[in-house]
């Protein structure tokens, strides 16, 4: 609920049935939102006297299936049928705030806040069908929404019968009480998705399918390169075109047409003149330009001292890994349609964050935040490429300028272009292992990543990690395009390198990998889920490089352990990598919907197929060389793997995040199976072809 709306206007705009509304203290993990969190009630759910229940949140359905599982939390609290849910997701006049739907937060921050919900809502209606029925709350039964009493069991109340007609706003006098997991009914289970039908049937409606009467298509002139600025432009061309219209404000050029094509036609007119972009550095040159110019470092983890156990290292071993930047190339390029009606701005945004776009839009415009509402429909993938907004804005814009509605969906080039790209970054890495095969010395340095699944699990007397900038804040002006988070930010390439290096320390000790880490290890949560993998996958522990291509990694993210065990083919004539098998075995707590946890795990294996192996943005200063599907490549369907996944039960711990944590350890498990294929180390993403069968050809010549 928005911390403008008060209470009596939040119960007219709802409408009747019972308001549960419950106050929520931000986690201390996301402080950084504190201030945008509504003073009094954050969540909330309505019964209507047709026993339906409305749930409402402010994430978004982006393929994830947070829609079903959230249904689930509420159905197993509130102890009705799951079908008896209906989900409004990501409606900024509807649904409580939210800072948005990355991070995997929605399963392990707001899922808790929905399940108290639905227990609070639970123990409201035993007070009412209590007094309803003549009978104390510890005498009542509820299932499937009709409370009942024990050993009359014709004496029951619906849900509905409670609910009809009222609007009632009542606050439980005790703490309400979760579902125990040895209860569950609804969670746990793996039910039909509530969105499957509408994509499966093409029901299913995304920003670029609003239509509104009266709407105009937009065509935006675009730079050539980042960093060029418009000089001048003739439009003449483009206004002679029936139909037409020409939009010039500051820095925004458009023409717009009641049919796409010709808008696009249109565009085509216009004759630009443009100020060239300064010089800059290329695809293989960002890393030297990056660390050159890396702020100063926030040292963390410090422990031991690091300067004296180098010193006193027989052996030390140094190692550098890069990483490119990456783009999210999603499926559904992003678009907005954006109306301005009776004093009020709507916007339906392919958005992953409806609120703080809201909030961007207001002052955009110069309107008040109640005068601008988000709605947003599903969103084709985001992978945190959709928390920006810059087609929301340009709708906004064109919509207040010509008052007409005004939709801007972008071309697969524009959405290169303008994309937020996972930045390239660099990780340093100084070590040293003792005779018994102990890691004695970690000193380790990042740049453009962060410190996202950096941490350090294994047990090592002397330890520093140092950051030099990360993928957003003052970091981030680095960069010669503008970056965010993509999957997992940071997180890949952390994982990538610790664990490569991990690999390259039990290589020179002689010991296999899984053993290896297991001698390491100082967290017993790790150990149990690296033990599981290697059983699931069926590892025979030997010294790399074996031949056999086998490789193992394990990672952290949005409190979830995960491992990977790999088994690749490498062609040693051509470089080519085929991922044959990738075994998962996963420790997200309890476990809310077990397919929908698989999908998860199996779609980041997928997606992290390709910034292992081929996504790479290939530029020239600010010229992008990769601006469709024909030159940047995705995974194909031949590229994947049998894959396997393991859920390893943890009921003593709350839901952790899903849909992250899988992709974190591909680059290092691909790399090390690679290694132990062939002997040689990669440590640049992606492990092209190229990059592979040149390296084979330096280790042929020597």
């Amino acid at each position: 609920m928005s911390p403008d709306l008060d209470r009596r206007s939040f119960l007219k705009l709802v409408g009747g049935g019972i308001v549960v509304l419950v106050r929520l203290a931000p986690s201390p993990a996301c402080a950084q939102f504190r201030r945008g969190y509504p003073k009094d009630f954050n969540a909330y759910l309505r019964i209507g006297d047709d026993g339906k229940v409305t749930v409402f949140s402010g994430k978004i359905e982006m393929g994830q299936g947070v829609t079903t599982s959230l249904a689930q939390m509420a159905a197993e609290e509130l102890a009705v049928a799951f079908d008896s849910i209906e989900m409004i997701l990501g409606d900024t006049d509807l649904c409580p705030w939210d800072m948005g739907t990355f991070g995997s937060l929605t399963t392990r921050m707001f899922g808790p806040v929905l399940r108290a919900a639905a227990a609070e809502a639970r123990g409201v209606l035993l007070e009412l069908a209590s007094e309803k029925l003549g009978a104390p709350k510890d005498q009542l039964l509820v299932s499937n929404g009709v409370v009942s009493v024990k050993g009359a069991s014709e004496r029951q109340v619906s849900y509905g019968a409670l609910a009809r007609g009222q609007a009632i706003a009542r606050t439980l006098g005790e703490e309400a009480v979760l579902t125990a997991v040895g209860d569950f009914e609804v969670m746990g289970l793996s039910p039909t998705r509530l969105d499957a039908e509408a994509k499966v049937t093409g029901e299913a409606r995304y920003a670029a399918d609003i239509r509104r009467p009266g709407m105009l298509y937009a065509r935006i002139l675009r730079p050539p390169a980042h960093g060029a600025t418009l000089a001048g432009v003739d439009t003449s061309g483009a206004a002679a075109v029936e139909g037409v219209r020409v939009v010039r404000e500051d820095d925004l050029v458009a023409v717009l047409h009641a049919d796409p094509e010709v808008a696009a036609a249109a565009l085509a007119r216009l004759e630009p003149e443009w100020n060239a972009a300064p010089p800059g550095t290329d695809t293989d040159g960002i890393f030297d330009d990056l660390v050159g110019r890396a702020p100063d470092p926030e040292v963390k983890e410090v422990k031991g001292d690091v300067e004296a156990a180098r010193a006193a290292a027989g052996r030390v071993f140094e190692s550098t890994y890069h990483k490119g930047y990456v783009a999210h190339a999603p499926m559904e390029p992003h678009a907005a349609t954006a109306v301005m009606e009776d004093g009020k701005l709507t916007v339906w945004a392919s958005t992953q964050t409806p609120f703080p776009l809201r909030d961007e839009l207001a002052e955009l415009t110069g309107l008040d935040a109640k005068s601008v509402r988000v709605i947003t429909p599903y969103v084709g993938g985001g992978f945190g490429g959709k928390t920006a907004g810059g087609q929301a804005r340009e709708a906004a814009r064109l919509a207040l300028l010509t008052g007409q509605p005004v939709q801007v969906a972008w071309t697969r080039e524009e959405e290169f272009f303008y994309d937020t790209f996972d930045p390239a970054c660099v990780v340093k890495i100084v070590s040293a292992v003792n005779g018994d095969g102990r890691i004695s010395l970690w000193d380790y340095d990042v740049y453009f990543a962060g410190d996202r699944a950096a941490e350090i699990f294994y047990d090592i007397p002397h330890t520093r990690m140092r950051v030099y900038g990360g993928w957003m804040g003052p970091g981030a002006a680095a960069h010669r395009f503008a970056v965010g988070p993509w999957r997992a930010p940071g997180a890949n390439m952390n994982v990538f390198a610790r664990e490569s290096h991990i690999d390259v320390l039990a290589a020179a000790a002689k010991v296999d990998p899984v053993e290896f880490r297991l001698r390491n290890m100082g967290d017993e949560r790790m150990s149990r889920v690296v033990r599981e993998v290697a059983r699931a996958s069926g590892w025979t522990p030997q010294p790399g490089p074996s031949g056999r291509g086998f490789g193992v990694a394990a990672g952290i993210d949005s409190g979830t352990y995960a491992a990977l065990a790999v088994e690749v083919k490498v062609d040693r004539a051509t470089g080519a990598i085929q991922v044959e098998r990738v075994v998962c075995a996963q420790d997200m707590g309890i476990v809310v919907n077990p397919d929908g946890a698989r999908m998860q795990m199996e779609g980041c294996i997928t997606m992290g197929l390709g910034y292992v192996l081929s996504e790479e943005l290939h530029f020239d200063g600010g010229e992008l060389r990769d601006t469709n599907f024909d030159t940047y490549e995705l995974p194909r369907f031949s590229w994947l793997p049998r894959i396997e996944t393991v859920l390893v039960k943890n009921d003593a711990l709350a839901p952790q995040g899903g849909g992250e944590p899988a992709i974190v350890p591909m680059g290092a498990a691909i790399a090390n199976a690679v290694f132990d294929a062939t002997g040689e180390r990669i440590s640049r993403l992606p492990m092209t072809r190229e990059r592979l069968e040149a390296a084979l050809g330096k280790r042929r010549a020597s």
